[in-house]
């Protein structure tokens, strides 16, 4: 198969790359080393399957040739990471949404079919609060049963992909980057039913794995960073947030098969583990596995994340659609996980020693 990736060079796309690659696929990256490294895909370029253009896809001259060319495509490349979204938060629309159209607009003009998997964000389902007014008036949370029963009460346990979303306020700009995934699903399935493309919409649920990095905000390379090197844990507000993790690998896996399932054109499927745990725990159990004596410090979202910033206190997905599509399964527990990210910090910390 061809297979074209953009972003390819980021956390998830590289994984993908690699995983056709291991295939015997040809695979064309495109990335403009924004947020993502060469150094994810570097040691697969010395293979003769892979072509990589260090280009911003807005501008490529050579996408209408890439699309032609494909049999697959992967549509990774955008804005991500919380703090990337905070700070520029015209870019986050204005890329994420225009690379879209501009993708979906050269299948289309080409005439040719590939099948396009589209990635999408569990962000698009909000807030995921049953009363937001409840949680407007009370700032005084205590770490405690009755509270987490109490949050889990006034919150949807799971997100299913025919819900309504919730986003929050326009005025509140972390919800730039669920507005713009919503506007490239929109995108994405308005081409399938006119044009009858090949379209699969991909919902992400927290995924994690090795080359992930926590300069953006992702909480979990952070964590595993911190606990080996024996910095303070920090955690963002206080612990009590949910949310459910899937291993990188797991992720490429279902993706795969989904493209390979013709029932899936046209769809929005979630994708990632239903695992719940909140933040104070993940802290805690990362702490235990890499046998740490950091200490773990609570950081208002005012002083992490600055003013206007919004949470979502709970993101478990509802999987069922993903398993009547595929055969799809697990491979990856969390402690799993954590216990190869904290060795792979291990053995970089005792490199560098």
């Amino acid at each position: 198969m061809h297979i074209l990736v953009t972003g390819g060079a980021g956390f998830i796309g590289s994984h993908l790359v690699e995983n056709h690659i291991k295939k015997g696929d040809k695979v064309h990256v495109v990335d403009d080393l924004s947020s993502g490294s060469i150094e994810n895909i570097l040691p697969f370029m010395k293979n003769n399957q892979l072509i990589f253009d260090n280009e911003d896809i807005l501008k490529w001259p050579g996408l209408d040739k890439a699309v032609a060319w494909s049999d697959r495509i992967y549509h990774m490349a955008a804005v991500v990471g919380v703090f990337k979204v905070l700070e520029d938060q015209i870019k986050v629309l204005s890329v994420n949404i225009s690379a879209t159209e501009k993708l979906l607009q050269a299948a289309y003009n080409g005439k040719c079919n590939p099948q396009i998997v589209l990635a999408s964000s569990s962000e698009v389902y909000g807030h995921g609060l049953h009363c937001k007014r409840f949680f407007d008036n009370r700032a005084d949370f205590k770490m405690d049963k009755d509270d987490i029963n109490e949050r889990r009460k006034y919150t949807i346990e799971e997100f299913k992909e025919d819900m309504e979303p919730m986003v929050g306020s326009s005025a509140v700009s972390r919800w730039n980057y669920s507005i713009s995934k919503l506007a490239d699903e929109t995108f994405g399935l308005s081409f399938a039913r006119m044009y009858n493309m090949h379209v699969i919409v991909i919902r992400l649920f927290n995924t994690i794995g090795p080359r992930q990095t926590g300069r953006y905000g992702m909480v979990v390379p952070r964590f595993v960073k911190q606990a080996v090197s024996g910095s303070t844990l920090t955690v963002f507000g206080d612990g009590l947030q949910m949310r459910s993790f899937c291993d990188v690998r797991d992720t490429i896996g279902a993706l795969d098969l989904l493209a390979n399932n013709p029932e899936s054109k046209g769809q929005i499927v979630n994708v990632g583990n239903s695992r719940e745990i909140t933040i104070k725990e993940l802290a805690e159990m990362v702490k235990e596995r890499a046998g740490s004596d950091s200490q773990i410090e609570y950081v208002p979202y005012d002083k992490a994340y600055g003013d206007y910033f919004e949470e979502t206190y709970r993101r478990r997905p509802n999987l069922e659609k993903l398993y009547r599509l595929t055969n799809f399964k697990h491979q990856w527990t969390l402690e799993d996980t954590l216990d190869d990210l904290i060795s792979r910090a291990q053995d970089g910390k005792l490199m560098k020693a």
